[in-house]
């Protein structure tokens, strides 16, 4: 069979030879033979050296996927081996047993995701090409891993860009979906039909393991002394039965299903309170604390993060640690300039909530939104706040969500811990 070949334009900038995934209509010169969406196709620059393959679809602005930089057959047995690699990669970087097996481009098979829930398996779609190689996966996962199910999360509207419509569900036999999932020595139950994304976010997982030595060493900034036999006092003299009067109040934003609540507490944190607009998420939250015994140390609010920060600067409140995690505010280019006023806000109220010297914790997964404008944004915040910034430690996604150089989109998370000042 002929493979159709698409001849990139000569003054082009070489975006594909810098290790990007993507091909743009632009980009393309003309194209020889009559590809179907889909199709594995060619790439070769404009006088004809082969450069890459990868999927093709003329419905989507991404009109080709690199699958591979060799001229290989894309057949299941590729599938089966790419799926491998990737699992091999992540057993070899990280001792778990639940983390995302494959990143979509980042392991070469374009709009794909993978996650690995201790025996259940969340697959999610994005691409035509791999759509219509769906069973490929689906095999490949059984021969790799024979989980007890695997559930598919394609229900998401960016499958649309690519002609595709959004679906869900068992893959075969229904199987419960409710899944107990171990992080860092913690107990993590998630729900991979219910959660959001694929039900759990796992590309936090060493930022949360971050937090440690933050949680304890706050006794004394809250006037607590330690007498000469060891016990601690307060102000008066009283010694305090509290084992755990070392640690950190901590404000937890966006909390989703507890993940960072539950790390702050398994670190040594005092108190968390614990937030997030969702019902649902903050019961899913509240059963995660119960599962690890947190609950005498956590309270749960299910209110608008921005509304809830707002009222507690006005109550004039404040924390050691706070914690903003939000959603990607950013779902696209033309959307960034209302997200860093998104940003800006809740990290502006967030530090006026920190107590001179606490810490700021704070992320975006806004793949749009740059580290250097996350950082000036912070920056902007902080003028606004009257807060002095100083940064603890800058961090991105965990080993199981690799990053290709010379493809910003896959370097797509910030998270910062900075120590706040007043000014």
């Amino acid at each position: 069979m002929t493979i159709a070949k698409a001849f990139l334009n000569k003054n082009r900038k070489k975006r594909l030879e810098q290790g990007h995934p993507w091909v743009f209509p632009g980009e393309i010169e003309k194209i020889e033979g009559e590809p179907q969406g889909g199709d594995i196709i060619h790439i070769v620059n404009h006088v004809g050296h082969f450069l890459a393959q990868g999927f093709y679809n003329p419905l989507s602005q991404l009109i080709i996927r690199v699958v591979s930089y060799s001229e290989v057959e894309v057949d299941e047995s590729l599938f089966q081996t790419k799926i491998e690699q990737a699992w091999k990669r992540r057993k070899w970087l990280a001792d778990v047993t639940s983390c995302r097996v494959v990143h979509g481009e980042a392991d070469f098979l374009p709009g794909l995701i993978i996650d690995k829930y201790e025996d259940v398996i969340v697959v999610q779609i994005l691409s035509l090409g791999i759509e219509l190689r769906r069973q490929w996966v689906y095999d490949a996962i059984t021969k790799i891993f024979n989980p007890r199910g695997i559930y598919e999360r394609s229900d998401v509207p960016v499958r649309r860009l690519e002609g595709l419509e959004e679906r869900e569900g068992f893959v075969s036999e229904p199987f419960d979906t409710k899944v107990t999932v171990r992080e860092n020595g913690l107990s993590i139950l998630v729900d991979v039909a219910e959660g959001q994304k694929t039900g759990y976010f796992f590309d936090q997982r060493e930022n949360r393991a971050a937090l440690k030595p933050l949680m304890t060493g706050w006794g004394t900034r809250h006037g607590i002394t330690v007498d000469g036999e060891g016990y601690p006092r307060d102000a008066k003299g009283k010694v305090i039965k509290n084992p755990f009067w070392d640690g950190a109040e901590v404000l937890d934003c966006f909390s989703h299903t507890g993940s960072f609540m539950l790390h702050a507490c398994h670190y040594g944190a005092k108190k968390v309170t614990c937030l997030d607009i969702s019902e649902k998420a903050v019961d899913m939250a509240r059963a995660n604390a119960l599962l690890n015994g947190f609950l005498h140390r956590t309270e749960f609010v299910a209110a608008n993060a921005f509304d809830y920060l707002r009222e507690q600067v006005k109550e004039k409140k404040l924390w050691d640690i706070v914690i903003l995690d939000p959603p990607a505010f950013a779902k696209n280019r033309q959307a960034i300039e209302g997200a860093v006023r998104g940003y800006k806000e809740i990290n502006l109220q967030g530090m006026k909530l920190v107590r001179n010297g606490g810490i700021l914790v704070t992320a975006s997964c806004s793949h749009h939104l740059s580290a250097a404008r996350f950082v000036d944004m912070l920056q902007d915040a902080a003028i606004d706040a009257h807060k002095v910034l100083r940064l603890v430690e800058f961090r991105r996604a965990g080993s199981d969500h690799p990053v290709l150089l010379g493809s910003e989109e896959t370097d797509y998370l910030k998270f910062a811990m900075y120590e706040v000042f007043d000014r």
